[in-house]
């Protein structure tokens, strides 16, 4: 046997339990490839299928009950440090609150097994006041099941690759390479789906002339404009420091800080001055991971605004002349609990007009 299947099987149920608790607790490891390989060796008999299985769930209760109880907590803090860290940029926070909208706990039944929503399901649970004897049934449930479809697919292939002597031999002797293989495989994968996402966005840019008509037609019509936002630094407000009409300046570092005044209700607008909107781009995938799914850079950004001889006008406050809130930062929209979710349509978040 080569030495890494040795110590793999040697070490089988601690690597499970830690390497499925890195994953749990949002550092973007996979944990399928792992699951598969446990799987595969209980079909000869070299891993212990319940063991196996008890210490992935014991890994799954452990990171779970933390994220729960620092959700119920913390709440939003917590939901961004996990945003921060995913590597699914399709999968955001308000998605995962219309899952608990539309279905309750059932969420947890399958949110495993949608990358970046079973890390953030879990303090969601928590500040929206579920029970914790509620959330552990359902949790360990999806655990449960989560667990089970990978360890019985990899069982499924051993039983196969055991009829042919051969193939189980050159198996068992690649088995290493093929393991990193597919964890090297599916990091690359969600790394080329965040680049693609990014791609899409800069695909998505807005021109100056169709902005200026959206502002023109918004008045014209009394209803809100679009939602413009300056990611200038403070260095390149120095040549000129005028904004597009009703900017609110928020530096690249603070967008998180200040998201919850970004609205939903309405199209975003973002422009810099970098070369190719790279910043205004970025920005966007990040806003998207938050929720805001209306959000488009503007082709040329500043420098383009103003070759084109659209208005701009002076900087007064931190506070957009369009007012969206009546104050600088006011608190996001409350997330309904468990239980009225499941009696109530979701209602969209009301934001106050000045």
């Amino acid at each position: 046997m080569p030495i890494a299947l040795a110590f793999f099987v040697h070490y089988a149920y601690l690597i499970l339990f830690l390497w499925v608790l890195v994953e749990q607790l949002g550092i973007p490891v996979p944990s399928i490839p792992v699951l598969l390989t446990a799987g595969t060796l209980s079909a000869t008999h070299q891993i212990n299928h319940f063991y196996a299985l008890l210490a992935v769930l014991a890994a799954c209760i452990l990171s779970d009950s933390m994220w729960f109880a620092l959700g119920r907590r913390y709440g939003n803090r917590v939901l961004k440090l996990l945003c921060r860290l995913s590597l699914e940029a399709k999968t955001c926070v308000s998605k995962t609150e219309g899952y608990f909208t539309r279905r309750g706990p059932v969420t947890l039944l399958f949110s495993k097994f949608i990358p970046g929503l079973g890390t953030v399901a879990p303090p969601i649970a928590g500040q929206i006041g579920m029970p914790y004897s509620r959330f552990l049934v359902w949790d360990l449930a999806g655990s449960v099941l989560w667990t089970e479809t990978f360890l019985l697919a990899g069982r499924f292939f051993g039983d196969i690759a055991k009829k042919s002597a051969p193939f189980f031999h050159w198996l068992g002797h690649f088995a290493f390479a093929i393991f990193v293989l597919m964890v090297l495989g599916l990091m690359a994968y969600r790394i080329l789906k965040q680049r693609r996402f990014l791609q899409q966005v800069r695909e998505m840019r807005l021109e100056p002339k169709e902005l200026k008509e959206m502002i023109d037609l918004a008045t014209l019509q009394g209803n809100k404009p679009p939602f413009i936002v300056d990611l200038r630094h403070p260095l390149d407000y120095l040549p000129d420091p005028r904004v597009l009409p009703g900017a609110l300046r928020i530096g690249p570092n603070e967008i998180r800080k200040h998201s919850e005044i970004i609205p939903r209700d309405r199209d975003v607008v973002l422009y810099c001055t970098c070369p190719n909107e790279e910043t205004s781009a970025k920005l966007a995938l990040q806003l998207h991971n938050l929720g805001v799914y209306r959000v488009r850079p503007l082709r040329g950004g500043f420098d383009g605004w103003k070759e084109a001889g659209y208005p701009l006008e002076e900087y007064v406050s931190d506070q957009p002349e369009t007012a969206v809130l009546p104050a600088k930062i006011a608190p996001a929209p409350p997330v309904p609990s468990a239980s009225k979710a499941q009696e109530e349509e979701p209602q969209p978040p009301v934001l106050p007009v000045a």
